[in-house]
């Protein structure tokens, strides 16, 4: 398939220049000031409960509004951020954390242990690495309102990292169940949920929080002083690409978080405006099945399904002729720049590709004509062309597909449905995980596979997977993890857990008044400010 069969043609080939005038966001009107950040997220923020979501936008909102007790550097190494002080026993499995002084909730009340306590226990239903943790943990427990504490069952090093990015919210709202989304956002970090200029579609405000104390360090990524320069940031969602890049040409926007590639090199020319590529990991495309519901709960389908993906044809819809500064092919389950990346079991992605024989492999599969419903979303330019190529690939194994289009906050709620095709379910879709949260086994959602016990039904249940994954957490070394490492590569593709579809790099857009950015994998406000051009 052609790239520009995928592209519609109000986002291919037009110049910037001959677009119509943008009506401006009811957001936006009025608030052109240096004290005020006008952002175009690279997804509506539909679903902004940053536990209960999965999604980078609502990672993005969750880093504005509350706090965290580690944070990660530009090394991807944890340092304390709301910790004022660590404790640790010569056995190493005791860990006292103590709070730093002045933490202050969004509602006024001081920031307490039993925050943190709530807020981990809740963040280990949903993520990895804080699962783990518990698992290892023997008591985690408020000491005082200042102190929380882990007793150990054995060391775990990686316990700073674990804690990174976990948002403190108050105990109460923390007991909410993890697969329940929170009704109160009340936070504790540098900016304020302005909720009731919350509207999904549409956009999102944050307004400063006064009463929060950076740290007196200097920002590296998501560590150190978390300084804000701006009163008021307001989200306003353009679903179409090239009208956001002609807002941003126009001084109608300060910034736009994800571009369409084929717009950046006009961008780049474009009077007032900087392009930038802050991530240092790029992002892993990946196909996810619905292991629950037939017909990708065969894994022989699966198999036959990855017979016939090409990286090469994912990499050049989204990308295009950029694809050699903003991509990569014959990856796998692990960024390339990852210690753990490797090629092991990649041959059934980088062989020859034979779509008789991938079509001999469906007949043997006991597929009958089943219903498979391909979720896409419309606004996300990069998914919705690599869905557009994955509708291509079932079509030409002789699948019966059909292509349900809807809006990312829409699809992320029916991924919860747990009913067949017929009622509403679905079969497959396609996105993409940062970098930095699969760059290691320890933090891979992808590669979890306890889905059913986990809550996260859709995943597959593969003991074996579980098993090497806490293997590697009991190595002795970067060796022996790394072979490891190979081990679940291995399985992950024998299995197709799920299928990587090559990587790629997102640039950023801004005025060039905007300066200050962290280098990080997605978009974070603090450090960012206004000068004259």
């Amino acid at each position: 398939m052609k790239r520009r069969q995928l592209l519609s043609a109000a986002t291919a080939g037009t110049a910037l220049s001959a677009l119509p005038q943008l009506a401006r966001p009811a957001l936006a009107q009025g608030s052109s000031n240096a004290r005020v950040l006008r952002f175009v997220p690279h997804a509506d923020l539909a679903n902004p409960d940053p536990i209960w979501s999965t999604t980078t936008v609502a990672a993005m909102h969750g880093f504005m509004v509350w706090d965290w007790l580690y944070g990660l550097d530009e090394k991807f190494l944890p340092h304390p951020q709301m910790v004022g002080r660590e404790d640790i026993t010569d056995d190493g499995l005791t860990w006292t954390l103590t709070l730093r002084e002045g933490l202050v909730h969004h509602d006024g009340e001081k920031v307490r242990a039993i925050d943190a306590v709530a807020s981990i226990g809740r963040a280990a239903r949903r993520q990895p690495l804080v699962e783990t943790l518990i698992n290892a943990t023997n008591e985690l427990a408020a000491l005082d309102d200042n102190r929380l504490r882990f007793r150990l069952k054995k060391k775990f090093s990686l316990l700073p990292y674990a804690l990174a990015g976990i948002a403190i919210m108050p105990e109460r709202i923390a007991k909410t169940d993890a697969f329940t989304q929170i009704s109160e956002y009340v936070g504790s970090g540098p900016y304020k949920f302005v909720r009731d200029e919350w509207k999904a579609g549409a956009g999102a405000v944050y307004a400063r929080h006064d009463k929060y104390v950076p740290r007196a360090e200097p920002i590296s990524m998501w560590a150190g002083g978390k300084t804000t320069f701006f009163d008021r940031v307001e989200w306003t969602t353009i679903p179409d690409p090239s009208t956001a890049a002609a807002a941003l040409q126009r001084g109608e926007i300060d910034w736009l978080d994800a571009p369409l590639i084929d717009l950046v090199p006009q961008l780049r020319k474009a009077n007032g405006v900087k392009v930038e590529l802050f991530d240092q990991l790029g992002n892993l495309m990946s196909l996810f099945f619905n292991h629950y519901q037939p017909p990708f709960d065969n894994v022989k389908l699966r198999r036959a399904v990855i017979a016939a993906i090409s990286q090469q044809d994912f990499v050049d819809a989204v990308l295009g002729d950029q694809q050699k500064d903003l991509g990569g092919i014959n990856v796998g389950v692990f960024p390339p720049v990852s210690p753990y990346a490797s090629k092991a079991g990649l041959e059934v992605l980088t062989g020859p590709r034979d779509l008789a024989a991938a079509r001999k492999m469906v007949a043997e599969s006991g597929y009958k004509g089943e219903l498979i419903v391909l979720m896409s979303p419309t606004e996300i330019a990069s998914i919705r062309q690599s869905s557009l190529v994955a509708e291509s690939v079932l079509k030409s194994l002789g699948l019966n597909v059909q292509l349900a289009s809807m809006d990312w906050g829409t699809m992320i709620q029916r991924r919860n449905s747990r009913e067949p095709v017929e009622k509403g379910g679905w079969s497959c879709y396609t996105t993409s995980w940062t970098g930095l949260s699969i760059n290691t086994p320890a933090t891979h959602l992808p590669l979890r596979a306890n889905g059913a016990a986990a809550g996260a039904w859709w995943r597959p249940t593969d003991p074996e997977l579980e098993k090497l994954r806490d293997t590697w957490f009991d190595a002795p070394d970067l060796a022996a993890q790394k072979r490891i490492a190979e081990d679940i590569q291995r399985r992950a593709l024998n299995e197709a857990a799920f299928v990587p579809l090559g990587l790629q790099f997102q640039p950023t857009a801004f005025r060039n008044t905007l300066t200050g950015f962290p280098r990080s994998g997605f978009a974070v406000f603090w450090g960012v400010r206004k000068v004259s051009a």
